[in-house]
């Protein structure tokens, strides 16, 4: 894929490997699938290997279930000078009726490095719609919100790990 390329999906079926002991698919599963979507969204955009520095905000809404079509949306949302924020869309569907569910959202933050692990700048991302402007002041509140946690934990961390 040529770099600078927004969205990515994927679509697949839900298979019994992916089963948790409830019967439907592992919440495990749906993370991995997202990691690896906005993986290749990120990589595809920046046109370098990328690396997850965070993942934020996952909300389950409901099941996939064994044999459901899944469609994975990861798309760029807003970008630092090596960051690139990316919004996960996870819908599921039975194959005979064929209506999109909505079963997960979450944000995944990915940097893109070299091949020394050394930050690399990536192209910016400039919202020209107003529903992507709305997506990126979203990924700007998030960055808010997640500064205020980050100082919030940082004397129990310091704790824990001597850092």
């Amino acid at each position: 894929m040529p770099a600078n390329e927004r969205t990515t999906t994927f679509t697949f079926l839900a298979e019994p490997s992916d089963v948790n002991f409830g019967g439907k698919v592992h919440g495990g599963a749906v993370m991995k699938w997202i990691d690896q979507v906005s993986y290749a969204c990120a990589a595809s955009w920046s046109g370098h290997y990328c690396v997850t520095v965070y993942v934020g905000g996952i909300q389950f809404y409901r099941p996939i279930k064994i044999g459901q079509s899944v469609r994975l949306e990861a798309k760029v949302i807003h970008t630092g000078s090596s960051s690139m924020h990316i919004a996960v869309d996870v819908y599921s569907k039975d194959l005979r009726d064929g209506d999109w569910e909505k079963t997960t959202h979450c944000i995944i933050i990915f940097v893109a490095v070299d091949e020394m692990g050394k930050t690399v700048n990536v192209p910016k991302w400039e919202p020209k719609t107003e529903k992507d402007k709305a997506l990126e002041d979203y990924a700007k509140r998030l960055m808010e919100h997640r500064e205020r946690i980050q100082k919030e934990m940082s004397p129990y961390v310091k704790e824990q790990t001597g850092a």
